[in-house]
């Protein structure tokens, strides 16, 4: 992407309805533009980062053996009046009525729709297990719609939903779908901290939420400190092997938000392994049994013969949130520092002095080398600017080229997270970019 040509809206100032660093970070980067209360339009930077959250999303729940669908996100109020959560989800639900006066809904989560087509299709045991996931818009009428893409109206979701046989099943379903939060998230970067929960709307008595430290984070946690040093991709995961050890791990450590913090339990951690922090949420998983599967007429026919009522459970990650909540823990006073995996471009190359032959050559060769994972700033704008932009948008890398490298066949390498500089070849500079 030539920066001449993007449709890249940065803004110098902050607006004034930002309130934390993400909304302003997004806002000033161009990445998205509000439309209306906690409605917000993805433009081009902040679209692509959208896409390589959801892709890692993706990848592990592929990988943890979920299968991808896409459900609608207007669904008809008689599926919810089934499950008995019509009239009892509340105004967060926007409800709606088509030309023929029937009444639907733009969907809020998705327990009920997918139990109504797996149950069209699932007759015996052999159908079972399953696990099936969409990545979705959601809407949900906030009655304070704040902070950006961390508290939208509208939201792009993963969720995904597990059909057993039994409770043993459900619970080897849960702990797959446990270990594939924390390999996801740690994938983008991110130290994520299992906590337990309220099941709230979505019911059930089983519930996980999944937070990120972050200094503007919206609750206070406390954590034992041995799960911030646990490195989750160390090692190979077999989903279809016992994953209980791994589980345990997690949950036999002490780590609650304010809402659920017990001190009792606290004051038995050794004072060293305290962490007391703020932490956002960004993944929420769920047990739940028959809840809906029961309400809805589900029944498949056991090993014996017997019509048996599948266990569910679900399983949410909030895609767009995710974006804001990257950026709440990793930034700092002059923008957004992408961590690798999840950057929108891998690198900026800088050209200082366009129209400058050596320089031109230099920057074209490096951004053709780079292409598609880089930018080309070749804007007819001050160094400062060009700079100020690059810090601001977070590209992990930036190749600076100046008229006096340019000339002696050298480039300025610098690494956006901790301010090192280099001064390098080209081709060097190319191969430590793509080497991350």
């Amino acid at each position: 992407m030539r920066l001449s040509r993007a449709f890249l809206p940065t803004l110098k100032e902050t607006p004034a309805e930002a309130q934390v660093a993400s909304h302003r970070l997004m806002l000033r980067a161009g990445m998205i533009r509000q439309t209306s209360a906690g409605i917000y339009a993805w433009l081009p930077l902040g679209w692509r980062a959208l896409r390589k959250v959801e892709q890692i999303v993706r990848e592990e729940q592929d990988a943890a053996g979920a299968q991808e669908i896409l459900m609608p996100t207007i669904q008809t109020a008689d599926l919810w009046r089934q499950s008995g959560r019509y009239d009892a989800y509340g105004p967060e639900m926007l409800r709606i009525r088509d030309r023929h006066e029937r009444e639907m809904l733009y969907g809020p989560t998705n327990e009920e729709m997918v139990t109504d087509i797996f149950k069209a299709y699932a007759k015996s045991y052999r159908d079972l297990p399953r696990n099936l996931y969409h990545i979705q818009w959601k809407f949900r009428d906030e009655i304070r719609p704040r902070f950006g893409v961390m508290r939208g109206r509208e939201f792009l979701m993963k969720d995904a939903y597990s059909f057993d046989l039994d409770h043993e099943g459900a619970q080897r379903s849960y702990r797959q779908m446990f270990v594939a939060y924390l390999r996801t998230f740690a994938r983008m970067g991110l130290k994520a901290i299992p906590m337990q929960a309220d099941t709230g709307p979505i019911g059930g008595n089983l519930s996980h939420e999944f937070i990120i430290l972050a200094e503007t984070g919206e609750s206070q946690v406390f954590l034992h400190r041995d799960l911030l040093e646990f490195d989750v991709l160390s090692r190979p995961v077999d989903y279809q092997g016992d994953l209980s050890p791994i589980v345990e791990f997690w949950t036999s450590r002490y780590a609650a938000t304010d809402e659920k913090h017990d001190e009792a339990a606290w004051a038995e951690v050794p004072e060293e392994k305290r962490v007391t922090a703020r932490g956002i949420e960004v993944g929420h998983i769920f047990y739940f049994g028959t809840k809906y599967s029961a309400a809805m007429g589900l029944h498949v026919s056991g090993p014996d013969g017997k019509p048996v009522t599948p266990e569910m459970g679900s399983y949410g990650i909030g895609v767009s949130r995710l974006v804001g909540a990257i950026i709440e823990a990793s930034h700092d006073e002059h923008g957004i520092i992408w961590p690798d995996p999840v950057a929108p471009f891998a690198a900026a190359v800088l050209n200082l002095k366009p129209g400058e032959a050596a320089c031109d050559a230099a920057a074209e060769r490096i951004y053709a080398a780079l292409a598609p994972q880089a930018v080309l700033d070749d804007r007819e704008e001050r160094a400062g600017v060009k700079f100020a932009d690059a810090d601001l948008m977070g590209f992990p890398w930036q190749v600076i080229v100046g008229p006096r490298g340019a000339a002696a066949g050298r480039v300025e390498l610098k690494r956006r997270a901790t301010g090192e500089r280099a001064e390098v070849s080209p081709e060097d500079a190319v191969a430590r970019v793509r080497s991350h």
